[in-house]
């Protein structure tokens, strides 16, 4: 029986933390080290299911009633730098919280896609609380003010009772 090789991955969100992760990781036969928790959710996807689309799996089966830039690929001009943790719009950019990097991640991935609240809370804080949904909604007007802020056009939109979607304007 042959031993399935091991893999650390370590996740550190500035770069002065993933080189202290890495020296600490140095006499690991094998790690990664990622920005965030989503990054090693899509890497450990892609493992699982090698061929498979890199990014977050759907949610539901269809595309909420409205949603009519569904399946449109990710906007070239509305990119997230996780490394630094910032949210570029054309040429210009603006910091991010840990959180409102996660959100943005979830739905600039899947632009027009429909994130339900139990999947959105899921990928940002890691749990399914719900609660009263207050923190996510929050959480969604301070990014819609950074969107806004940087001139960016598309915007998230509430799916009433469902989730948030990133919709161009």
């Amino acid at each position: 029986m042959t031993a399935i090789p091991s893999l650390v991955i370590g996740i550190a969100s500035s770069a002065a933390e993933r080189r202290q992760l890495a020296q600490l990781l140095g006499g690991t036969e094998a790690f990664l080290i990622v920005s965030s928790a989503h990054q090693a959710r899509r890497f450990l996807d892609l493992v699982r299911k090698p061929g498979a689309a890199a990014g977050p799996p759907p949610v539901g089966n269809t595309p909420a009633e409205g949603a009519s830039d569904a399946g449109l690929p990710p906007r070239p001009d509305l990119s997230i730098d996780s490394d630094r943790r910032v949210l570029r719009w054309r040429d210009r950019e603006i910091g991010l919280t840990p959180l409102e990097h996660d959100l943005l991640l979830c739905l600039v991935g899947t632009p027009g896609q429909v994130w339900t609240y139990r999947r959105l809370h899921l990928e940002v804080w890691g749990n399914e609380h719900l609660g009263r949904g207050s923190d996510m909604h929050s959480l969604v007007r301070r990014v819609r003010r950074k969107l806004a802020r940087l001139g960016a056009t598309p915007t998230i939109h509430a799916v009433r009772g469902v989730g948030f979607r990133l919709a161009s304007a």
